[in-house]
């Protein structure tokens, strides 16, 4: 019986006649099949999609190629099947709409600096006229900050429906999520330093009421987010960051803020948000020492990070740093009359002060060590491109500096009170150049666009 369908040309009946050739007929509908395939496809794709996966398979190739130096970097601008890469400088300009889908939750590490500044300012040990009231201004204008992006994260979710489940579940940009609570916590903080009065007993209940809400929704938050991320996600060790840590911050932070508010509540409240602050400070240190040992299996086996996402190393300072912070803010918040067992003497507040000092100190020196490694792998990698992870090289340090600050005032020690001043010098140096990075990222449409933010997983 004759077989009526065309001969395939690529069959090993023909491979044996090379003068052979199918009619020109098949081939034009050959060709004309494939371009139409070709086309169908492309459009099926969007820009948005189609940059997005490009990120993904550098990021991808960028992993298997090892350790930072040995492979191809991240910002070659490689196409990937023949997508436009998101390095591009000559890349299509993106409307407002477009671009707020990529609007994302790391965006609150702005307010969460900003506000650790303004508690810099406050906590300096040289003084000069007018600085409270410079730090008053950077606390007012985190609260402008910190609500216009609220309002902008309200907007993403209205322009783009189911934006806000795909935010807090994708693999990268849900675990930013908690720098919302970061950024309340410096507000709620930075509140009692500038905007309570020492005797108004209604703002007093306020702040306190602030504090156990917080206290609340962050244990809720710590629990429930790890529970997801156990449950709907699988890592590997080589892709471990320091953004791993950031679920337990938020409740970590609770010690912080009692460390602040408990001097100035009554003593029948100072007591148990002091006991409350210690619970949830050491549940966070605890926690951050296990994610440390993940970090450094990581930074053996895999080495350092792509030199795009090193400033994210100085987020491993800030768990011992704002702890050393908290235990003497909370020692020296407890009643100046306070005995644990109930006037005899054996343990009374100067003895739990000194003991908090010297944890202080200890924990102090881990910051420390995590500082230098930062400091030393970002100075030998510097990254070319901004992230909105560059704001790590500026909170956790503020916290340092606090915790130094306060260690310097209980030894009253001059010359480390000098050092924190020259601290706090650059890091308000290293705050201005990240915000002014910051802004011309935006102008520029080097963030808020696909392939660019913490909506891609790229490491």
């Amino acid at each position: 019986m004759e077989n009526n369908y065309p001969i395939n040309p690529y069959t090993k009946d023909t491979a044996s006649y090379p003068m052979s050739a199918p009619p020109l007929s098949i081939q034009n509908e050959s060709n004309r099949n494939s371009m139409e395939y070709q086309n169908h496809m492309a459009n099926e794709k969007g820009f948005d999609a189609a940059m997005t996966e490009t990120q993904v398979n550098s990021a991808v190739s960028s992993i298997h190629e090892g350790k930072e130096g040995h492979g191809k970097d991240l910002e070659h601008g490689e196409k990937a099947h023949g997508h436009n890469d998101p390095y591009d400088p000559n890349r299509p300009k993106l409307g407002f709409r477009q671009r707020m889908h990529h609007f994302t939750w790391a965006w609150f590490t702005l307010p969460m600096s900003t506000g650790g500044l303004s508690l810099l300012i406050f906590a300096q040990p040289h003084q000069f006229p007018g600085l409270r009231q410079i730090g008053l201004f950077v606390y007012i204008l985190n609260i402008i900050i910190f609500s216009v992006l609220t309002l902008g994260m309200l907007a993403r979710f209205f322009l783009h429906h189911g934006d806000f489940y795909k935010s807090i579940s994708h693999p990268r940009e849900g675990f930013f999520f908690p720098t919302y609570f970061l950024s309340i916590a410096t507000l709620i903080t930075s509140t009692q330093r500038y905007a309570i009065p020492d005797n108004d007993t209604a703002l007093v209940w306020a702040i306190q009421t602030a504090f156990w809400g917080y206290v609340v929704v962050t244990l809720m938050l710590a629990v429930g987010q790890f529970s997801f991320v156990f449950a709907a996600h699988s890592f590997e060790l080589h892709t471990m960051m320091p953004t791993w840590i950031l679920p337990i911050f938020p409740i970590m932070l609770s010690g912080t803020i009692a460390s602040v508010i408990s001097d100035t509540q009554p003593d029948i409240a100072a007591i148990p948000i002091v006991v409350a602050g210690m619970t949830c400070q050491g549940l966070g240190m605890s926690v951050a020492f296990m994610m440390y040992s993940h970090m450094v299996g990581r930074l053996m086996k895999a080495g350092l990070p792509n030199r795009e996402h090193r400033p994210g190393l100085f987020m491993n300072v800030g768990p011992p740093a704002f702890t050393a912070l908290a235990f003497i803010g909370m020692a020296n918040g407890l009643p100046d009359n306070f005995d644990r067992d109930l006037q005899d003497g054996l343990v009374d507040v100067n003895i739990i002060r000194t003991m908090a000092i010297v944890a202080a100190i200890f924990l102090w020196a881990l910051s420390l060590w995590w500082f230098f490694i930062g400091v030393i792998a970002v100075l030998a990698s510097r990254p070319k491109y901004f992230h909105l992870g560059w704001y790590a090289m500026v909170f956790p340090n503020t916290g340092f500096i606090l915790a130094t600050i306060s260690i310097g005032n209980e030894l009253k020690h001059e010359g480390v009170l000098w050092v924190t001043t020259g601290m706090s010098i650059c890091l308000l140096a290293t705050y201005l150049f990240v915000l002014v990075s910051h802004i011309r990222a935006v102008i520029v449409q080097d963030i808020m666009y696909p392939g660019r933010d913490e909506d891609v997983n790229d490491h």
